[in-house]
């Protein structure tokens, strides 16, 4: 299984000067990823049909759910996602050590949940103190890829060190090939969709990875939606892909049910960059935890001013 491919061609070699929206376009990543986690918790682990059921088409942040969240109350996709900012902004750059102690004090902190697969990998390095734990085939799950955002936006005009970013992060928790190219793909879709390209460019760097990762192939679509980063990538392409706006591709998606959160958070990535912040539902922002929102925006500035891009240009 390839890991995850060559790099990919710089999303832009121009300055960010003549990008003028770039910016708006980083912000609306960021919080597009904390509107689909807000959005799809209501709904994780239940089926399409049971959503239904409960909710018809379930389309606004109204909290609830499994864990019982208050409106716009997000979960760990967008937490660790923080987490990561935090650490690129304190640092002035990468410090993989340093992403790996805020994920560990945010871990010990009594977040609202923790997947599995991150609690085991934080553990192994708060007890050994290693940055990457063993290939394991228990790893092909979702939980470095939906924390991608922070890394995109401070590497963009650099596909190389996007990957290389991504990959280090990933394998903190993860390190499985899979989970490796879903991560990196989706930062990539990220930089594509900042960059201002239009959709057909992001969709022929997704059929490249298909080409190099058939297991990521989304049509026909199978329908499956669970924490396993193949089924995670299928919907959030499906769902993309198929829709034509922000909140049309989040509806498409966290509906699907699932791991709902993490399926909305990455597809509201990628939607966000896409379509851009003014694409973002005011209802659903003004939805959202008020402290969040404001370090999201501030620290997407942040990160695209440390980025490549940021200070003057792609390498």
């Amino acid at each position: 299984m390839p890991v995850p491919g060559p790099p990919f061609a710089s999303a832009s070699r121009v300055p960010l000067a003549d990008l003028p929206d770039a910016r708006s376009r980083a912000r609306g990543a960021f919080l597009g990823l904390a509107l689909g986690d807000a959005l799809g918790a209501t709904v994780e682990f239940l089926t399409p049909g049971e959503i239904r059921a409960a909710h018809g088409t379930h389309r606004e942040i109204v909290g609830g759910g499994w864990l019982h969240l208050r409106p716009g109350r997000v979960t760990d996709d967008t937490e660790m996602s923080l987490c990561i900012a935090r650490a690129i902004d304190a640092a002035g750059g990468w410090d993989l050590r340093l992403v790996a102690d805020r994920l560990v004090a945010w871990m010990r902190a009594g977040p609202v949940d923790v997947g599995s697969t991150v609690r085991k990998g934080l553990r192994r390095y708060l007890l050994e103190g290693t940055l990457s734990g063993p290939p394991s085939d228990g790893d092909g799950g979702n939980g470095a890829a939906m924390r991608i955002v922070p890394v995109a936006l401070a590497t963009l005009g650099d596909g190389a060190l996007l990957e290389e970013w991504a990959v280090a992060q990933a394998r903190l928790t993860h390190h499985h090939p899979l989970s490796d190219a879903a991560t990196v793909h989706v930062g990539e879709l990220v930089h594509l969709g900042v960059a201002g390209r239009g959709k057909p460019r992001l969709r022929r760097a997704t059929d490249a990875l298909v080409a190099r990762v058939p297991a990521f192939a989304f049509e026909p679509y199978r329908g499956l939606a669970t924490g396993y980063v193949v089924d995670t990538l299928q919907t959030v392409l499906h769902a993309f892909f198929t829709t034509s706006g922000f909140e049309e591709c989040l509806v498409a998606t966290v509906n699907r049910g699932g791991d709902a959160d993490t399926t909305g958070a990455i597809a509201g990535a990628v939607a966000g960059a896409y379509y851009g912040e003014e694409a973002l539902p005011q209802r659903w922002l003004r939805r959202l935890d008020r402290t969040v929102r404001a370090e999201i925006v501030r620290l997407s500035d942040r990160l695209v001013a440390l980025s490549p891009l940021g200070r003057g240009g792609a390498s």
